[in-house]
């Protein structure tokens, strides 16, 4: 699939090829969160541990050249598969080994939490969305089956070019579809597809979408002076997809994106926040949940997943509150997917920590607010390092509510 020049291209930016058409590469968050220095979006919105997740993709290439991506145009672009099919064991196997061996150089380093690194070698959760079109792997519902017997959540993105694929994919964890533009025009000019029915394509991937009963999720990748335009446009395709839950996320200025686009076309947190809330105009059976400043990212969901719980308070005495479920119950999806029996999103929800809730109000830190909330984050880790003897209060998604959360 790919040239000795695209390889190499790609291991320089710490890419790692696995197989023919496979690859893996370390997300950012996972170091951060290694490092006791916060866990991505996922974290907060959804309850993954980001020093246990698998960043990887089954296919190098895609059907789109999106101006925002931050891959190169070296990596391959096809309509079709073409290749040879790599083992799903194979891709598997592949992806853990040369993930963990991309983390070696953080066991014995001064600056990262070990009880973290000892925790990061057990791959919890793989987000398929590293770069290409992971969708289009012919035996992806294997390997989805692999992972389920590893005990290993899924997060699947696709482009939404592939709607038989989506109709036909076995259930994940969560299912993404990007949503680049509101209109035919926009969306050839954001995401330069190679298929002619591009904007047929998106529209039956989401009525896929709709049907399926399991977590889904539509994200818009906001990139300031192109897409951020007809708000009740993408709130009538979002209709049409029906998901759980809408990431709305901004563009970052980073990668290959550098030479198509500029820093200016990055939105503020604030700027994403208030197109959040446009489209939100048009969606009266949705609200807006949480927030994740660092990413520029909010998270709406559906009205629904905010239920009525009863509790106690202090003195004992019952009360009914209403809380947010948009946390994952894992344990119990690895045992709804082997047992082979129709599920959906309602039989593994947990509830969301109220720490995890909320709109701030702040927006994108200046660069000096960025560097004194580093030096007040790094007082308090040699502070905790020194306390408990280089331990952490970091060891599951339960106790999120002690962890660093920006």
């Amino acid at each position: 699939m790919l040239t000795e020049e695209a390889r190499q291209e790609l291991e320089r930016q710490q890419y790692r090829i696995v197989g023919s058409h496979s690859a893996v590469k370390t997300c950012g968050w996972t170091k951060n969160m290694l490092r006791g220095q916060g866990g991505c979006y996922k974290l907060k919105f959804y309850g993954i541990m980001s020093h246990q997740c698998l960043q990887m993709t089954t296919s190098i290439s895609c059907a789109n050249r999106c101006t925002f991506c931050w891959r190169g145009y070296k990596a391959p672009v096809a309509k079709e598969w073409k290749w040879g099919v790599d083992e799903p064991q194979t891709i598997l196997d592949g992806s853990v080994t040369a993930h963990k061996k991309l983390l070696t150089g953080f066991g014995g380093n001064d600056k990262v939490l070990q009880q973290l690194y000892k925790q990061a070698q057990q791959v919890k959760h793989v987000a398929l969305s590293l770069t290409g079109e992971p969708i289009i792997y012919p035996r992806i519902n294997e390997l989805l089956k692999l992972f389920d017997e590893q005990g290993i959540s899924t997060f699947l993105v696709t482009n939404a070019q592939y709607p038989e694929q989506i109709r036909d994919l076995s259930p994940v964890t969560q299912l993404y579809i990007s949503l680049d533009a509101p209109n035919k025009e926009l969306l050839k000019k954001v995401d330069v597809p190679l298929f002619s029915d591009y904007w047929e394509r998106l529209n039956e991937s989401l009525e896929h979408l709709a049907r399926k009963r399991q977590r889904t999720c539509i994200r818009l990748t906001a990139v300031k002076g192109l897409n951020m335009v007809e708000p009740e446009k993408y709130a009538e395709l979002i209709r049409k997809g029906g998901p759980d839950f809408i990431e709305v996320k901004a563009y970052m200025f980073v990668g290959a994106s550098r030479q198509r686009l500029s820093a200016e076309n990055m939105p503020l947190h604030e700027e994403v926040v208030a197109f959040a809330k446009e489209i939100l105009e048009h969606l009266p059976d949705y609200d807006l949940v949480a927030e994740h400043i660092p990413s520029r990212v909010v998270m709406i969901a559906k009205k629904e997943y905010r239920k009525k719980e009863k509790t106690r308070d202090k003195d004992g005495k019952e009360t009914v509150e209403e809380r947010w479920h948009t946390w994952i119950d894992f344990p119990k999806y690895q045992e709804l997917a082997l047992a082979g029996k129709g599920f959906g999103s309602e039989d593994y929800l947990k509830p969301t920590p109220p720490s995890s809730v909320g709109i701030s109000g702040n927006g994108t830190p200046t660069r000096e607010e960025a560097v004194a909330r580093k030096q007040e984050r790094e007082a308090r880790l040699a502070k905790m390092r020194e306390q408990r003897n280089g331990k952490t209060a970091i060891v599951a998604a339960e106790d999120v509510e002690e962890a660093e959360l920006d």
